[in-house]
């Protein structure tokens, strides 16, 4: 099945690339791998919920940073789609790191960062199993609560 059949099958329609906020581009393809920059959870250009990761009043829970750790993927596999123009191109995804702008006694990144590996592999199957880090980190770029980004590998 391709991947944009699966898409459909999930609901899943892929956003427009999000346009960069700095100096930078969304994604690099070096040999057969693919880089994505650090991907915000843009929905139609703007941020849904801004703010640290938390259990509290003013905080982002973490059902909804988990929730915004899944558009950040989806943001990158857009990214990726970008400069190789099919997602059937990819044989794998091999790493994703993700970041969540944490308060200080949060320590869930793990379950926050699970909202971009589980549609990953809801997407890919076993393609889509990765290694992974999940980092707490004081702030993100634009206050947003999470930041994820991805390394493919490509069919030969």
């Amino acid at each position: 099945m391709s991947v944009d059949a699966r898409l459909a099958e999930l609901g899943i329609t892929l956003p427009d690339v999000a346009a960069p906020v700095a100096s930078y581009v969304p994604a690099v393809r070096s040999g057969s791998s693919v880089y994505t920059a650090g991907q915000l959870p843009f929905v139609g250009g703007s941020l849904p919920a801004t703010g640290k990761v938390g259990e509290g009043d003013g905080l982002v829970s973490p059902e909804v940073a988990a929730d915004l750790a899944r558009t950040c993927a989806l943001n990158a596999l857009a990214a990726v789609r970008s400069v190789v123009g099919s997602l059937d191109d990819v044989a794998r995804v091999v790493k994703v790191t993700g970041f969540v702008a944490s308060d200080p006694s949060f320590t869930g990144q793990p379950g926050v960062v699970n909202g971009a590996s589980t549609v990953l592999g809801e997407i890919f199957g076993d393609a889509g199993v990765h290694a992974r880090s999940a980092v707490g980190v004081a702030v993100l770029p634009l206050d947003a609560p999470v930041e994820v980004e991805l390394i493919v590998e490509l069919v030969s």
